[in-house]
C-alpha cells in the first residue's frame, strides 16, 4: 500500500483529488486537508510516501515545503501556475500536474511516484527526524523533540511546554499526536500529550513533568500503563 497526503489550500481540489485517489487500490490517503504543518509533520516522520502538494498556499509554499521536507517524501506539484515548473524540478519533483488534470493524467503521475517509491533505500525510510516545524505567530520554529516536556491543548492553541521555554501555535493536538507516532510521545489527556522521557514520578492518576501535575484520562490510562517500562 502506497501512503499519500494531499495538501491543498482549495476545498474543491482536496475533495477532487481525493476522490481520484479513491479509484486507486492501492493508495491510501493518510490526510488530505488544507494545514500545511500538520502535512509536513506526517511527511517528515515517514507517515507517507508521496505528498500532492499545491504551490501557492499562505502560510508556506510549496516550494518552501520542499526545502523544509528536503527530499524525504516523494512530491507531486499540484498547480494552476505552469512559470514554477523549472524550480520544481530543481528539487527533484516526481510530476508537476497543471490544473485542471484528468483522472488519467493523475494515474501517470501515482505511476512515476510508485517507481521512484521502489528505488527508496531502506536507510532512507528509517531515518525519521528528531524535531518539528511548528508555525507561531508569524516565524516557523524549529524544535528539537528532545526538549519537549509536553503539549497542552488550550481551546484555539496548542502550548509546546519545552526546556527554552512555552511555544504556542494554531496546530491541533491531534495533528502533533499523528506526528509524533513511534516517538517516545504519548497522549494521556483530551488536552495533553507527554514525552515519556520527562516524567519525574507518577502519583494515582498523575503524571509529575517539571513539578507540573498533569492528569491521565480515563480513556487513556490503560494505554499509559502498557507504554511505560515497568518492572
Amino acid at each position: 500500500m502506497i501512503k499519500c497526503l494531499i495538501i491543498d489550500d482549495e476545498p474543491l481540489a482536496v475533495k477532487l483529488l481525493k476522490d481520484y485517489a479513491s479509484k486507486i487500490p492501492d493508495l491510501e490517503v493518510v490526510m488530505a486537508s488544507s494545514d500545511v504543518f500538520a502535512g509536513l509533520q506526517l511527511a517528515q516522520n515517514g507517515e507517507a510516501d508521496i505528498v500532492f502538494l499545491d504551490i501557492q498556499m499562505p502560510d508556506l509554499t510549496g516550494i518552501q515545503f520542499m526545502k523544509v521536507l528536503n527530499g524525504k517524501c516523494r512530491v507531486v506539484l499540484t498547480t494552476a501556475y505552469e512559470e514554477y515548473a523549472l524550480q520544481a524540478f530543481d528539487h527533484d519533483v516526481v510530476d508537476y500536474l497543471l490544473k485542471p488534470f484528468s483522472l488519467e493524467r493523475f494515474m501517470t503521475a501515482v505511476q512515476k511516484a510508485r517507481e521512484r517509491i521502489g528505488q527508496r533505500s531502506p536507510e532512507h525510510e528509517s531515518n525519521k527526524p528528531d524535531y518539528l516545524f511548528v508555525k507561531s505567530e508569524y516565524r516557523i520554529i524549529k524544535i528539537e523533540l528532545k526538549d519537549v516536556f509536553y503539549f497542552e491543548s488550550l481551546r484555539d492553541y496548542v502550548a509546546i511546554h519545552t526546556s527554552n521555554g512555552k511555544i504556542l501555535t494554531l496546530q491541533s493536538l491531534k495533528s502533533f499526536e499523528e506526528a509524533l507516532e513511534g516517538k517516545n510521545f504519548l497522549r494521556i489527556h483530551k488536552s495533553y500529550i507527554i514525552s515519556i522521557d520527562k516524567i519525574s514520578a507518577i502519583e494515582r492518576k498523575r503524571v509529575v513533568i517539571q513539578d507540573v501535575y498533569l492528569p491521565v484520562g480515563e480513556t487513556y490510562l490503560e494505554a499509559f500503563w502498557k507504554r511505560l517500562p515497568l518492572k
